[in-house]
């Protein structure tokens, strides 16, 4: 079986071999559409564990915690201060509960959506101390919500993608070409892969799973990720729920919405800049070539 595999997933044959978790899920509590019981009582129809991953909040994932019937995973989607998001999961809810206290909650924004006061270094360094693992979710989606934007140079790229734990490499949410574009990140850097549906609406739940030889409990799925152990099944949403939850999530931001002009045109103005600069330098090498070579005998 391949590591990641664009297909639809056959729940009841997977579930024979192996436990199947939607790492990638949000709630009412951020810019998802639906209450906790009502994705739990689809997860408990699919035969699923997940993972409820709000954005900066975990109430969420502490309200999931206590349903005993469906296996869950802690975790949230922090929120960088350049923009960018991080997914951390636990083995147990008081871990995800100290990480929050004692490193998310003094550094969150205005609004739950908003970027927290921290850098990309300062949320995995932050996990690494609270013994979280952490996950890039749409690497290679092009803006700044995905690691591989154009706003961080390439040195620092670098150490970030090495530092990290593992890679989203099928986001439901996401075209395609970018999950693509995540699968060939993970192999090059030989990172774990995970997959969930980044869903908002009930109707995504399942849609991509992360999967594992395993028992069906946080500890022994992120154990198996940590031992390069798990596969990624599943595909992305339709165009047509793609535009649903693009909806649903500008809603979300109405309130926030001066926050997001400004991020957005700071990011704008540094994608603009790299690319001039890009530019310039490719145009003074051909001027030096050609200065160097105007004076060689032929």
């Amino acid at each position: 079986m391949k590591k990641v595999m664009f297909e639809k997933p056959d729940i009841a044959e997977l579930k024979k071999r192996f436990a199947l978790f939607d790492m990638h899920f949000h709630t009412r509590y951020t810019d998802g559409r639906n209450r906790v019981e009502t994705i739990v009582r689809r997860a408990r129809a699919l035969g699923i564990g997940l993972a409820i991953t709000d954005h900066n909040d975990i109430r969420g994932a502490l309200e999931l915690a206590r349903y005993r019937d469906v296996p869950s995973i802690p975790g949230i989607e922090v929120t960088s201060r350049e923009g960018t998001h991080v997914l951390v999961y636990f083995d147990a809810i008081g871990d995800l509960e100290m990480f929050y206290n004692r490193c998310i909650r003094p550094a969150l924004g205005s609004n739950v959506m908003s970027s927290t006061g921290l850098c990309v270094e300062d949320i995995l360094s932050a996990a690494d101390r609270c013994y979280g693992l952490t996950v890039f979710p749409h690497p290679c989606f092009p803006a700044y919500v995905g690691i591989c934007n154009l706003s961080f140079e390439a040195s620092r790229l670098v150490r970030l993608l090495a530092a990290v734990d593992g890679v989203e490499a099928i986001n439901a949410e996401n075209l395609r070409r970018w999950n693509l574009k995540a699968v060939k990140l993970a192999q090059d850097l030989l990172k774990p892969v995970t997959g969930g549906s980044d869903g908002h609406f009930l109707s995504s739940l399942g849609r991509v799973l992360t999967i594992a030889p395993c028992e069906p409990t946080a500890k022994a799925m992120l154990d198996a990720i940590r031992r390069r152990q798990t596969r990624v099944i599943g595909k992305e949403t339709s165009f047509f729920r793609k535009v649903a939850a693009g909806g649903a999530k500008m809603r979300s931001g109405m309130l926030r919405s001066p926050e997001l002009l400004e991020k957005n045109i700071r990011f704008s103005y540094q994608v603009l800049h790299m690319k001039s600069r890009a530019i310039r330098d490719r145009v003074v090498g051909v001027r030096s070539i050609r200065e160097g070579g105007a004076g060689r005998p032929l």
